[in-house]
């Protein structure tokens, strides 16, 4: 054997690995970009939520004059949420933020749901135009919601995956990519959606 081959032979020994880490370090770069753009859609939809909410309570307001511990529950459950969903934003991979978003959505599903079962006891405030186009897009975003959390989760997953396979785990950790944290509801009861029809 000449000398070309084995140095070629050698050299290729040498780019091979280095080649092949790029590879690994761009896809996981990719990956982790993949779920947080899944995480901006959420962050959209929520957004959406959160701005239906004040509206919803307006136009409560003026029927459930008795009810003011209600409403103001929502609307604190939806500061919590906005205040959860802000820092989850920042960082879509943090355990902590994600479960902490996860709670506030849980809370807040929980007093739309007591707010809605309120509202059952004002037959006139169910058949108002305004409460009615606010249900149809509260319900709308709700199904929207759902849709986005299932698509970050699954592109958290796959990232997961990738983090936790050989070779691909190598780098991961010594280029400090973590594991990613799912978007999920805490309590099995608050995994429905808060039901809004009249």
């Amino acid at each position: 054997m000449s000398v070309v081959w084995v140095a070629l032979i050698v050299i290729a020994l040498l780019v091979l690995p280095v080649f092949m880490c790029i590879g690994i370090y761009n896809r996981l770069v990719s990956l982790r970009n993949r779920f947080e753009n899944a995480f901006s859609q959420i962050d959209v939809q929520l957004k959406r939520r959160y701005d239906l909410i004040p509206n919803l309570v307006e136009t409560v307001k003026g029927y459930m004059k008795h009810e003011r511990e209600t409403l103001e529950a929502v609307m604190a459950a939806r500061n919590q949420a906005v205040t959860a969903g802000q820092q989850a934003a920042q960082n879509p991979g943090d355990a902590e933020a994600m479960q902490n978003l996860g709670g506030a959505e849980s809370r807040l599903t929980g007093t739309l749901g007591r707010l809605f079962a309120v509202v059952e006891n004002y037959p006139d405030l169910k058949a108002n135009q305004n409460m009615l186009a606010l249900q149809e897009e509260l319900s709308s975003t709700e199904n929207k919601v759902a849709f986005a959390r299932q698509a970050f989760n699954d592109a958290v997953m796959h990232y997961n995956t990738r983090c936790e396979s050989f070779p691909d785990v190598v780098l991961a950790n010594m280029f400090g990519f973590s594991k990613a944290q799912l978007f999920e509801i805490e309590a099995p009861e608050e995994r429905e959606a808060p039901q809004v029809s009249f």
